[in-house]
């Protein structure tokens, strides 16, 4: 994992992102020697996974069931 400074990170910016873009590497950016922040690749969210909002969701009733003749729309019967 690469280290640099503030001023050096303002006037790499460009090389250390395609660094990063490139090499899939990570940078940690320091002030005064202290780790300041981390510039790593982005990580696309992983959109296999159910939300957990959705497991609160509850029906009365059964989807799959299907409609009684009278509960069609007129124009649909």
């Amino acid at each position: 994992m690469k280290t640099v400074n503030v001023h050096e990170a303002k006037t790499n910016f460009s090389s250390l992102l395609a660094r990063v873009e490139d090499k899939n590497e990570a940078i940690v950016i320091c002030r005064n020697g202290e780790p300041v922040a981390d510039l790593v690749p982005h990580k696309p969210p992983n959109r296999s996974k159910p939300h957990p909002a959705l497991s609160k969701i509850t029906l009365s009733y059964d989807p799959t069931e299907t409609l009684a003749a009278d509960e069609w729309p007129k124009a649909k019967r």
